[in-house]
């Protein structure tokens, strides 16, 4: 036995590793600055940056606030990306996705497996400041995407002030990242506002 895991553990860990791959391919309504269509895996790395950066002056525990992020769409690798701005039946959601993180961990040592889904849990019940947190980092970092990237052709990024509002207004430093993003966004409003009035402006 090797420590921390036996044999049967690492098989199980790696099967589960395989499994997680798929976020790599699960594609999102938004495109990054070169114009590519974002995985779930790129907007959990870019989260996880976030949570790495601002996670100490946001007054949470940075390193659980990383985990919280990691695992907070590893459902999708099963379910696909529900578009944020798609209407949505309360539950539904959150139940197919439940049942996805099971399906996902279930080769995983009960240990990380436990700990793997508390922290989903945690993230989709707002039960703790790193999974309020996160919720508020999930949503920044969506507005953001969608004010720096190559939006398709009818995007309405007007929609990004609205989003997500409820979860970013606490705490200040949050408050404080959204009034930044939002300037981004009226910028960027503004200069497509002006194209559309002078064709052939560059």
């Amino acid at each position: 036995m090797l420590r921390g895991m036996d044999e049967d553990e690492i098989g199980g860990a790696i099967a589960f590793l395989a499994l997680a791959e798929r976020l790599k391919d699960t594609l999102r309504n938004s495109r990054t600055s070169g114009g590519r269509t974002e995985s779930t895996a790129d907007h959990t790395w870019r989260m996880c940056l976030m949570a790495l950066l601002f996670g100490e002056e946001l007054g949470v525990d940075p390193w659980r606030l990383v985990q919280v992020c990691l695992v907070h769409d590893l459902a999708e690798a099963l379910t696909g990306d529900l578009p944020a701005p798609a209407p949505r039946k309360a539950g539904v959601k959150e139940a197919r996705e439940r049942e996805a993180m099971a399906t996902l961990t279930m080769t995983l040592p009960a240990r990380h497996r436990q700990r793997l889904l508390a922290l989903w849990e945690e993230y989709e019940a707002r039960a703790t400041p790193e999974g309020r947190v996160a919720r508020g980092l999930d949503k920044l970092e969506t507005i953001l995407q969608h004010a720096q990237g190559v939006n398709p052709p009818g995007f309405d990024l007007g929609w990004n002030l609205g989003y997500g509002r409820g979860d970013t207004a606490a705490p200040p430093l949050l408050a404080a990242l959204r009034e930044r993003l939002d300037a981004v966004t009226r910028a960027r409003l503004s200069d497509e506002a002006e194209a559309v009035r002078l064709p052939g402006t560059p």
